[in-house]
């Protein structure tokens, strides 16, 4: 089953984002099989602010568990200068890793939500899981086409197929 990982941030210059990224996916790749989906810059949702840089990871790891992966993902995020108690809500960020999907499983408890709960409002989330997944993939009963086609209008560029 196949996880896919959104990657976020816009503290730093881009180099120290793009290193940031990449250790998360090598630390991810200790888990299992990784894969990359391209490179975006967006802009912020939220506080005037920095572009973003995003991009996803898929993740096949069979014997990883929701509970844990999610503890992974807030240590790398804390190992890679994240400090979540010192952030506004939606403002500027070294890291953020969220899981966008887990197969198709539905995922509700009070510390994780997937698909997250955001995925299908967000073209910059949305892009790299069509580019990892096919924009024919399912999520929560509609092509990701489908939900591609209702945030259009939200500007994300293309930067690099490699990262």
């Amino acid at each position: 089953m196949t996880i896919v990982i959104g990657l976020g941030g816009n503290v730093g210059t881009e180099a120290e984002i793009l290193e940031r990224f990449r250790l998360a996916r090598e630390a991810l790749a200790a888990l299992g099989t990784v894969r990359s989906a391209p490179l975006y810059r967006t802009a912020p949702l939220g506080p005037a602010q920095a572009a973003f840089y995003n991009t996803a990871v898929a993740l096949v790891a069979p014997d990883v568990q929701p509970t844990e992966l999610h503890a992974i993902l807030l240590e790398l995020e804390r190992l890679l200068g994240r400090r979540r108690e010192q952030e506004v809500r939606w403002g500027p960020r070294t890291l953020d890793l969220d899981v966008l999907v887990w197969g198709e499983r539905v995922i509700r408890t009070p510390e994780l939500e997937i698909p997250h709960p955001r995925l299908t409002e967000r073209r910059f989330a949305l892009a790299p899981l069509a580019e990892l997944l096919g924009e024919d993939a399912v999520v929560l009963g509609k092509p990701l086409s489908h939900w591609l086609a209702t945030v259009h209008e939200q500007a994300v560029e293309h930067l690099a197929s490699t990262w």
